[in-house]
């Protein structure tokens, strides 16, 4: 599957070892679910594709090309996730390649969110660039969520709008992300704090 970034010309910083978008749905910021009819019509599309490759044997040929329908080809080579998946927002998602994605991954796409190469993922692990706005529950908010190259985020963690996990970054199980995490750090808990750093260029290190 050929990567393509659809957020290509966004401004960039470059952060945690990665570079970092400034975007989210396009530069809006929020989406009224009362009266935007493309996200409605889009959230429905993923969520039959979705249905889709539930029924549909793992990682055979039907299976990568739905893969590939659902990301509309912004997913990389060598790149695999297992069923079941629950994908919304899924036209400003991009995946890069060789990432590996256990079962049971949320991916709450609409703010944007990207994944780099060499990320593996665990089972049941959420992924939210979106939450709902606290006066009215109508409208999301959106703040992109960028997982840089080698991050190994473990089971059951949530990563929640707006952040930033570094590369080679290990997230540990069931931790709730909140904030940044640097480059080669070791992040767990609710919420995650840092337990150590290693160095990617020492012979053990870890």
């Amino acid at each position: 599957m050929d990567h393509k970034d659809p957020h290509a010309g966004a401004d960039r910083t470059e952060a945690h070892g990665c570079a970092e978008h400034n975007h989210a749905h396009g530069g809006v910021d929020r989406i009224d679910l009362r009266t935007d009819l493309a996200h409605a019509n889009e959230t429905l599309r993923n969520r039959q594709l979705c249905f889709r490759l539930k029924q549909t044997l793992p990682l055979g040929e039907e299976y990568n090309k739905l893969v590939s329908e659902l990301f509309y080809g912004h997913i990389g080579a060598g790149s695999y996730m297992m069923p079941p998946l629950t994908v919304v927002g899924a036209s400003r998602i991009t995946i890069g390649a060789n990432v590996f994605i256990m079962d049971g991954i949320l991916l709450m796409g609409s703010g944007g969110i990207t994944i780099e190469d060499n990320v593996q993922i665990a089972a049941n692990v959420q992924i939210l660039s979106n939450n709902h706005d606290l006066r009215d529950r109508e409208i999301i908010t959106l703040a992109p969520v960028r997982i840089c190259r080698g991050a190994w985020i473990g089971a059951g963690a949530t990563i929640l709008p707006g952040v930033t996990i570094g590369e080679n970054a290990v997230v540990g199980a069931a931790s709730v992300v909140t904030r940044d995490v640097a480059p080669n750090s070791i992040v767990a808990g609710n919420p995650a704090r840092l337990l150590r750093t290693f160095d990617t260029t020492a012979d053990n290190y870890f």
